[in-house]
């Protein structure tokens, strides 16, 4: 698939631009401050409903305006292998798809599909993916849990546009359990009234039924990426150290707590038992035992004001030859992590996982199998590199640009027309001002 064209409507700096792109390579050339990034950030949009610069929509929306417009044309092309070995001498179709995206700070936002009604904005999931990689990626390996978390939900939403829904559920019951949990722990200390508890055990069952959820298509995202990720990593770094990801899930740690302590539950299946025997990792299984460890766990939640498990304090931890890459990895290597990291998410969304070794039988489990989704035919995501190469070494640089050369889009912004890779020739638009021109 790619983006054949962009217009922006009071977005970010632009009153009104109209960008048409064509498959292949676009450099977005001018100096920093133009406009180069607020373009890509637009089309990651459109992909992923989020920036990846700031996490509220009132930034996207231009100084003095109500509202901001993203339009798109996405050409998905049937007849055409992957990204990285096309069919030769099949007949390529395409199809056009005009998705435009009314951002409204304060209010819902909404969609349109080639001129329908309008409706949800995260109906439009799906419809375009993208990977895009800036230098804000270097916090994947050096920042808080946070960016890590959030990276491996973009993921699975690309994945499977319906976990979109079940981590907005999610947000929302953490942030009425919370906020229960706070006043309980005010009314302990004597600082305000007294709590109503009634409630939690409803709050409980909804915080672990999402959160079931989102923890088992967390699992099996990681599962599928780690393959790929250690190829990617040994690719751009030529070989220096071994890049592991695995996933750390504050459920697992409370309940290997448990089981030190002598309080873990009956074994699925077994007399006494009110969990139902279900396959590992299936999410009914997960909910049961978040519910158990919430209920272990209440006492201190009351005591402390804040929830203690679930996919909210969950990890992906980086290894890089045995150690944490935080705190151990160079510069370099926190650069090569990261970029494996998003080069491994394209590989995975252009080919799907590495075999079924990533399945769950679930067997009549809901959503268990995260890999039911769709791939269908011209899957592979548009690559956006923002202000990358001038951030690489020269060896990085051309060991980059060879591996993204043969995507079906790859669109790079650079401050100067230098800073893009000799492998990467092909059309170039400045931006200029607010303005952009189209030179080759």
């Amino acid at each position: 698939m790619y983006v054949s064209h962009l217009s922006l409507t009071d977005f970010r700096s632009y009153a009104q631009v109209e960008l048409p792109l064509d498959a292949g390579v676009t450099a977005l050339v001018g100096p920093n401050g133009q406009g180069k990034t607020n373009l890509v950030e637009a089309i990651g949009y459109v992909a992923t409903l989020t920036s990846h610069r700031v996490p509220s929509d009132v930034a996207l929306v231009r100084s003095g305006a109500a509202r901001a417009v993203i339009r798109t044309k996405i050409v998905r092309e049937h007849g055409r292998g992957d990204g990285f070995g096309r069919a030769a001498g099949s007949e390529i179709t395409r199809r056009m798809s005009l998705v435009e995206l009314e951002i409204t700070p304060g209010k819902a936002n909404r969609a349109r599909v080639n001129g329908g009604s309008p409706g949800r904005a995260r109906d439009v999931l799906g419809l375009l993916r993208t990977v895009l990689f800036a230098p804000e990626d270097l916090s994947l390996v050096k920042g808080d849990p946070d960016g890590r978390r959030r990276f491996l939900d973009e993921l699975a939403v690309l994945v499977t546009p319906r976990l979109a829904g079940v981590l907005g559920d999610y947000d929302r019951v953490l942030r009425q359990r919370s906020a229960l949990l706070k006043s309980a722990s005010a009314a302990m200390r004597g600082t305000r009234g007294s709590a109503d508890l009634r409630t939690l055990d409803v709050w409980d069952a909804k915080l672990a039924q999402a959160g079931a959820q989102v923890i088992v298509a967390r699992r099996q995202i990681v599962a599928a990426l780690a393959p790929y990720v250690g190829k990617a990593y040994e690719q751009v770094s030529a070989g220096q150290g071994e890049a592991v990801i695995a996933y750390r899930s504050s459920l697992d740690v409370e309940l290997d707590r448990a089981d030190e302590q002598g309080r873990g539950p009956t074994p699925p299946g077994e007399a006494g038992s009110d969990v139902p025997r279900e396959p590992t990792g299936s999410i009914r299984l997960v909910e049961a035992q978040l519910l158990e460890a919430m209920g272990h766990l209440r006492p201190k939640e009351i005591e402390r004001g804040v929830c203690l498990v679930g996919p909210h304090r969950d990890d992906l931890v980086l290894t890089l030859g045995g150690l944490p890459a935080k705190g151990y990895a160079s510069h370099g290597e926190s650069w090569s992590f990261a970029l494996a990291l998003r080069l491994a998410s394209y590989t995975l969304l252009t080919r799907g996982p590495d075999g079924s070794t990533v399945r769950t039988d679930g067997g009549d489990d809901p959503g268990t199998d995260l890999w039911m989704a769709d791939w269908g035919e011209d899957g592979e995501p548009v690559l956006i590199l923002d202000d990358v190469f001038a951030e690489l070494d020269i060896r990085r640089r051309d060991r980059l640009a060879e591996l993204v050369a043969p995507a079906r889009q790859v669109i790079i912004t650079a401050a100067v027309p230098g800073d893009v890779p000799e492998q990467l020739a092909g059309s170039r638009v400045d931006v200029m001002g607010g303005e952009v021109a189209r030179v080759l």
